[in-house]
């Protein structure tokens, strides 16, 4: 093992205050050697913008190359599966992405922004009911993307809890939690091989059975396949949407200028919440990398074929070469595209569903509640330290 790695636990979790570590490998190594609290040896770290988006677009990048190694990351047991989109490259991943993306086209987020609209008010109709002082993840952040996506795959409402409750085991970064993040992994899977498969036998409406009867030519998804994709959709489907409300709101609830530009001018809602994203650092450390099929220069250093590269999205959203003044709002920015969805042929395709919870959420939220506060200090909000996303375990408001 090389001397000069650098050996990276990412395990920053103080409030939304950007990384250290990932600012110093931005300003001064931006293509860096790493070592990861778990997996086999080192990987490279890439940190620019330009450099991500190569990354996530050159085919000489292959994510399908990580199956069967045990590649450096930040949880014990990998969150991936072998079977899932994720470790796909096209063109085996576009005609996953031409099915999947049916499901979130723009007709059926228009279909599904009313039931988004009827989750929001019930739920801040039951915060308002508290009458004094309520938590708005309790209320807000938690619910609503596992009402959202339990809704769009049909999840019944008795597993609703425990589905959620795996995917968060399979999140946490602790040693200890190997067992049960295996389990959860296990279980979480077996329920979704028996779902799919009654979905395929009689199927209804729901993106689940679309994906069961979706043809691409003549080809339908496997059931391997078909089970995977069900994971991944309600993983991503509610767990990283939670997170961002979360984060969202601290920073509404703690910067006046965020707050103020979302009240003032609600017809730039999108863009505002789109510069909010950028800015947020909403994950810790990186995801599922990618392996350099051939030699491959960035930024002056060569990546050689078989090593493996993670990127950095927070990073690449704060890169002064690409963003005028990057660490600071500008509610003004449209260019360019954050990261936070991710990039190229692994762009979150539930990215238009999670946009449109957010947008309704904070729209419903501000005209409802607007002179909504913290009701305790922003120092003492407690922030989660053993996911690994950033987000504030509680946020108590009043109004």
């Amino acid at each position: 093992m090389s001397t000069d790695a650098h050996y990276c636990p990412f395990d920053y979790a103080d409030a939304l205050d950007f990384d250290p570590t990932l600012r110093r490998f931005l300003d001064e190594e931006p293509v860096a050697r790493i070592r990861l609290p778990y997996g086999d040896g080192e990987a490279w770290l890439v940190t620019r913008y330009d450099d991500v988006r190569t990354v996530t677009t050159d085919r000489r990048f292959s994510r399908h190359a990580v199956i069967g190694r045990d590649f450096p990351r930040m949880t014990p047991e990998p969150i991936v599966q072998d079977e899932a989109i994720n470790v796909m490259d096209p063109p085996a991943s576009s005609r996953l992405r031409s099915l999947v993306s049916k499901g979130f086209a723009p007709e059926q987020i228009d279909r599904m922004r009313p039931h988004i609209q009827r989750a929001v008010d019930q739920l801040l109709d039951r915060m308002a009911e508290e009458r004094a002082e309520a938590d708005l993840m309790t209320h807000l952040a938690h619910p609503l993307p596992l009402i959202t996506i339990c809704e769009v795959l049909e999840i019944p409402q008795g597993d609703k809890d425990q589905l959620r409750a795996h995917a968060r085991t399979m999140m946490n970064v602790t040693a200890e939690n190997r067992p049960n993040a295996v389990r959860a992994k296990a279980d979480l899977r077996a329920y979704f091989a028996d779902l799919t498969a009654r979905r395929r036998a009689d199927p209804g409406d729901d993106l689940i059975s679309v994906l069961a009867t979706a043809r691409d030519g003549d080809e339908l998804l496997d059931d391997k396949e078909l089970t995977v994709m069900a994971m991944v959709l309600l993983i991503t489907g509610q767990d990283t949407t939670t997170y961002e409300l979360g984060n969202l709101s601290y920073t509404l609830l703690t910067r006046p200028d965020a707050r103020a530009a979302l009240q003032q001018s609600p017809e730039k809602l999108s863009q505002t919440i789109n510069e909010l994203m950028r800015y947020i650092p909403f994950r810790k450390g990186v995801g599922i990398p990618r392996v350099a099929t051939e030699d491959v220069e960035l930024s002056g250093v060569t990546i050689a074929a078989g090593d493996i590269v993670h990127v950095s999205y927070l990073t690449a959203n704060r890169d002064g070469l690409k963003f005028d003044r990057p660490d600071e709002l500008d509610f003004d920015r449209t260019t360019p595209s954050h990261m936070t969805f991710g990039w190229g042929a692994h762009h979150c395709l539930g990215a238009p569903l999670a946009q449109a919870e957010i947008e309704t959420a904070f729209k419903s939220l501000l005209e409802r509640f607007p002179d909504i506060a913290l009701a305790k200090p922003a120092e003492e909000v407690e922030w989660n330290t053993t996911s690994i996303w950033r987000y504030p375990l509680g946020l108590p408001v009043t109004w």
